[in-house]
């Protein structure tokens, strides 16, 4: 007994299976680039937190001192002058490119591993707070410099600003992150 019944798909089911699949798809599509965005963010979050175990190593190796005030600017990392003409000295205390060159890379380092996930090398300014601001500082979207970290020192965090603190030894990492806000960390 034949019907004549193939048992294939109908039109609308194989239009509703192409459009369930579309919005799958557009919806992985939406979602990708903030995921990209967070992951780039917690590797910052995470280098951040090893800049706060180099100013413990540096603190160690300085009878508890925070590094002098210097500032390097971020530069694309294949425009970074090479690490090995950087001269820390007493007659040249750039004490930014010092700290990288020394703690964030290693002694002797030669090439910068102090490189943001999106290729460029990171700033880094070092300052105390009350020089920079009138006891509070924030990253605004308007005047904070891509791919610059900032140590401030007699500062401590208060969510996503800087507050002074009386503490010589006190200190708080800033840094905007890519996906929104500002992520501080200090010593407390």
């Amino acid at each position: 007994m034949d019907t004549g019944d193939k048992g294939g798909f109908t039109i609308i089911e194989v239009v509703l299976v192409l459009a369930i699949a579309g919005l799958i798809f557009l919806m992985v599509f939406i979602a990708l680039p903030a995921l990209q965005r967070s992951q780039r963010d917690t590797e910052r979050r995470n280098m951040l937190a090893n800049v706060a175990t180099q100013i413990t190593q540096y603190q160690t190796n300085n009878n508890g001192k925070l590094p002098n005030d210097g500032n390097v600017d971020a530069v694309e990392d294949g425009q970074l002058e090479p690490m090995d003409t950087w001269e820390c000295s007493r007659s040249n205390p750039n004490a930014a490119k010092c700290f990288i060159r020394n703690y964030m890379n290693g002694v002797n380092a030669t090439e910068n591993a102090f490189i943001d996930p999106q290729g460029w090398a990171y700033g880094l300014t070092i300052a105390n707070l009350g020089d920079v601001s009138d006891g509070e500082f924030y990253l605004s979207n308007d005047d904070y410099n891509e791919y610059m970290v900032y140590i401030l020192k007699k500062a401590k965090c208060n969510g996503e600003t800087a507050v002074t603190s009386n503490n010589a030894r006190d200190y708080a990492i800033m840094y905007k992150l890519e996906g929104s806000g500002v992520y501080c960390q200090d010593n407390q």
